[in-house]
């Protein structure tokens, strides 16, 4: 079953996140274990079932980068691996110049100011990819589709990147 027509939404990757939420928390219920108690062993399991399926649902939904993921698979859009090479040069020369800003905060005379400016580009960078990917996903053909599709593997990249500061700045700051 397509995961918004569970949720009863509309197939846009902009959707009411509230809604969203009110809507799972509404399915659970109908398939709560208690609800299925004195029920036969076959309908517990098949209440298990789909309670697993809404939560499989409403996790790949509700986290942005996952829609995009699920959306894209849905319209039949090729997905490279994670470890696929980018074609982008300029992209993987960029990538190469932010780990290099990573790495160079360790050295910084000023480490929150350091970590602060890493955070903002990061979250600049990440915001400008997301709002291209968003509005390619909002045209929905096989060209921003495929584009989308590059974009999400960057966006996905950001977010290693995040990762990444966020440990450092608790190791260097936790000290």
């Amino acid at each position: 079953m397509n995961y918004f027509q569970l949720f009863g939404l509309e197939d846009h990757f902009d959707l009411d996140t509230t809604k969203l939420a009110e809507v799972y928390q509404s399915l659970q219920k109908t398939v709560h274990p208690d609800r299925f108690a004195s029920a036969s062993s076959q309908d517990q399991l098949l209440a298990v079932q789909k309670s697993s399926m809404i939560n499989d649902a409403y996790q790949t939904l509700k986290n942005p980068l996952t829609r995009a993921t699920y959306i894209l698979t849905q319209r039949g859009t090729e997905m490279p691996s994670e470890q696929a090479s980018f074609g982008d040069t300029a992209f993987l020369m960029h990538q190469m110049e932010l780990r290099e800003m990573l790495s160079e905060i360790k050295g910084s005379d000023n480490i929150e100011a350091a970590i602060f400016s890493a955070t903002e580009t990061l979250d600049t960078e990440y915001e400008q990819l997301f709002k291209m990917m968003q509005a390619q996903l909002n045209e929905n053909s096989a060209e921003s589709n495929t584009l989308a599709c590059d974009n999400l593997r960057k966006l996905k990249f950001y977010q290693k990147l995040h990762i990444e500061l966020d440990r450092l700045e608790d190791s260097l700051l936790d000290d």
